[in-house]
Formats: structure tokens, sequence, C-alpha cells
């Protein structure tokens, strides 16, 4: 019979806390892993609702610069924060319109683009000193934002403003 040399009964196989330790360390990293999933899942999100922000914004820019006699006389100047926007008594797509008529189309479709795809969105447009500012507001972190500014409180909305010249 052959019996076991010291040292192979020294090496005979893993402990229990070795066991233990080495599930506590792949715990660890598998919620790692999991949250470094969900932060980036909600960064994705965020990069969307800003590039749904910019594209809205930047369409209403265009729509202003392609209508200027509208934009000087003002017939751009609308605000959704409050309450919604009428939809225009003209349409302008089968019939002909007057430069206000389809300034007050343009308004409507775009407050109506922002509220159906952003998150409580809101959208305005104001003048000071030859310039029309295009703003967009949303609820980015989806906590129920219910505010009216873009001032950073804990009820304020996330804004993207852009200027456009007259």
């Amino acid at each position: 019979m052959n019996t076991p040399s010291p040292l192979m009964r020294h090496w005979g196989g893993f402990t229990l806390i070795e066991v233990m330790i080495a599930l506590v360390i792949f715990t660890v990293a598998l919620l790692g892993l999991a949250g470094l999933q969900a932060a980036s899942l909600r960064d994705n999100r965020l990069a969307y609702l800003n590039t749904v922000a910019t594209q809205l914004a930047h369409d209403m820019g265009e729509r202003i610069r392609a209508n200027p006699t509208a934009a000087a006389a003002g017939a751009y100047l609308v605000d959704n924060v409050n309450g919604s926007v009428a939809a225009p008594s003209v349409d302008c797509y089968t019939g002909s319109c007057t430069a206000a008529d389809i300034a007050a189309t343009d308004a409507y479709e775009w407050l109506s683009a922002i509220e159906e795809r952003l998150p409580s969105g809101k959208g305005r447009i104001s003048a000071a000193g030859g310039l029309l500012s295009v703003t967009v507001m949303w609820d980015q972190e989806g906590r129920g934002a219910t505010g009216t500014d873009c001032g950073g409180g804990e009820d304020d909305l996330a804004c993207l403003q852009i200027q456009v010249r007259l």
C-alpha cells in the first residue's frame, strides 16, 4: 500500500473558506456589471432625449428662417408652458395660406411634436433684440417635474435653447 506523502495531504483540495471567498468576489463583480449596465441605459436615454430636443429646436429654427415675413411680424411667438396651443384654423396643406397661417401651422406642429416625443415636453419662442429664442423643455430625469422654467431647481425642466437671427 502506498501512503500519501505529507505534502500531498496538505494540498488535497479547496477549503470551504476559499470557495466562499471566490463566490463573494464573483458576486461583487456581477453587481458591478449590473450597475454599469443600468448607468449605460440611463445615459443612453438621456442622450436620446437631448438628440430629440436638438432636432426639434433646429426644426423650428429652419421653419422660422423659411418664413421671415411672419417671423418679423411676431407670428412665431408661442408658448405652451401653461397649456396646449390650439390647432390652426386654416389647413395650409390643402389650400393657400398667408405667412401668418403658415407660422400658426408651424407652431402647432412643432409644439405637438414636442409634447409627443419628449416627457413633459414644452416649447417657447420669445423675441429679444432682433433674435428669436427657441426653447425646448422636458423632464429629463423622468421624475415627474412640472416646472415652467429652466432654472435647474428640483421641479424645473431640462432645457435646450437656440437663437435665430431675424
